[in-house]
């Protein structure tokens, strides 16, 4: 986002945020994974069904898993001490701001209580209104092109839904809703999701724009993984992973570590240049 253009520089830097070992390659895989062995078929999902729960239990230990085994790494075991960590103050910090008294359960409770219930709703209705035909639905074999391009396309969608709905959540109307994920001002991996229902709602309300564009179901699947587990991982509260020395995978995003110490500045990610 230079003047003159620099295409090659931006090709580089979204390349680069996909691929060789990336959080955005591992969802992807993780959608069609998920589509494979623990979603129903469009067939099952025209009518409501069990086919929901499994959904929900599905998203409920994938949530559980990724949120709290980087809890455990980073901060639960210390595995990598204050390294390549943006705020070296102790976490998770104790308080009755807090549900409970305390950070990690307060994050937690919101997260899987709120988090996944309503993005597992919205899964749910993106399948049921695909199987019945309310949301039109392409296979690779019919536009490869486009199919592949979708998964390109939802973290760019991605910053600009969410800089706008961040914006508003921070006006009068709306920050008493927010002002629960404000709590934390340091963060951990709970804390991505640790969000008020209404702000849930907002939230994985991005998956709609598959109502005004031809999609699979597995994008769908992806669209919301991506929107949830970016979450945790971007308020991991570390720069990376770092082992031997080395940053071997890249987690955290200081830009939105920012915000959460200061409020009212950042408002955006790093995709597009929203804030300017």
């Amino acid at each position: 986002w230079q003047w003159p253009p620099r295409p090659y520089a931006v090709f580089r830097w979204y390349f680069d945020a996909w691929f060789p070992l990336t959080i955005n390659l591992a969802i992807a895989v993780l959608a069609f994974a998920a589509l494979v062995w623990t979603s129903p078929t469009l067939e099952t999902a025209s009518t409501p069904g069990l086919w929901i729960g499994g959904i929900f239990l599905r998203n409920f230990i994938l949530l559980f898993v990724v949120a709290h085994g980087l809890h455990l790494w980073f901060h639960g075991l210390g595995k990598q001490g204050i390294e390549a960590k943006y705020d070296p103050r102790p976490f998770p910090r104790q308080g009755r701001v807090f549900t409970g008294g305390s950070q990690l359960i307060d994050n937690m409770v919101w997260a899987l209580a709120s988090g996944v219930t309503i993005w597992s709703g919205y899964e749910a209705l993106m399948w049921w209104a695909m199987a019945n035909g309310y949301a039109a639905t392409i296979t690779f074999g019919a536009s490869p092109i486009w199919f592949i391009a979708i998964f390109f396309l939802v973290p760019v969608w991605e910053s600009f839904y969410f800089y706008w709905i961040h914006r508003a959540l921070h006006t009068d109307a709306l920050y008493r809703f927010h002002a629960l994920h404000h709590r934390n001002t340091d963060v951990g991996p709970w804390s991505g999701m640790s969000m008020h229902p209404v702000e849930h709602l907002m939230y994985f309300g991005t998956v709609l724009i598959h109502f005004a564009i031809a999609s699979h179901p597995v994008h769908v699947i992806f669209h919301l993984m991506f929107y949830a587990l970016t979450a945790i991982t971007t308020h991991v509260g570390y720069e990376g992973l770092w082992l031997r020395q080395r940053k071997r995978l890249h987690l955290g995003m200081f830009h939105h570590q920012i915000h959460h110490r200061y409020f009212e500045v950042n408002y955006g990610n790093l995709d597009v240049p929203w804030d300017k």
